[in-house]
């Protein structure tokens, strides 16, 4: 992540879309921004103005629904001090692990609310990897990526 951001941490939106070459015409048009990384079935934007990471996964049907939310920070510290905040106030958390997700390699908490699904996560490199896994090679339970993909991701 570019540590010269004006601001530290940013709200992720992850967007389930039916066409995704469509839906990157339109978001690019709409924040004069060019997406950051296009893979199969998924594309992200790093928006500086308003600060935003905008993820938009290829999901037949379910175009215009919420995948899940996310805050995107700057370092693995600040992961492991939300998550213990998080978790101190009684809500659970799916604990700390570093992961190969959506064609990045993260460090990342989630939290699962009433409703939506919130990932709290520092991006830390790139990777041609599409799935879920864990630094120990342990899948996501639930977890799927790309087309039609139904579980949370991505950076």
């Amino acid at each position: 992540m570019n540590s010269d951001r004006k601001n530290p941490m940013r709200v992720q939106l992850a967007l389930n879309v039916d066409n995704l070459d469509e839906s990157i015409d339109f978001y690019t048009k709409m924040f004069n921004t060019a997406p950051a990384k296009v893979k199969d079935g998924y594309a992200n934007f790093a928006i500086e103005n308003p600060p935003l990471k905008l993820v938009l996964m290829q999901n037949a049907g379910k175009g215009g629904s919420l995948n899940h939310l996310g805050v995107e920070v700057e370092t693995a510290e600040e992961v492991a001090a939300a998550e213990a905040r998080i978790a101190s106030t009684g809500l659970e958390t799916s604990g700390i692990d570093d992961t190969l997700c959506c064609f990045a390699e993260k460090t990342e908490t989630w939290i699962t609310g009433p409703q939506t699904r919130w990932e709290w996560y520092v991006k830390t490199g790139d990777s041609d990897m599409g799935s879920t896994l864990t630094a120990d090679g342990r899948v996501f339970e639930g977890v799927s990526v790309g087309p039609n993909a139904d579980g949370p991701c991505c950076s």
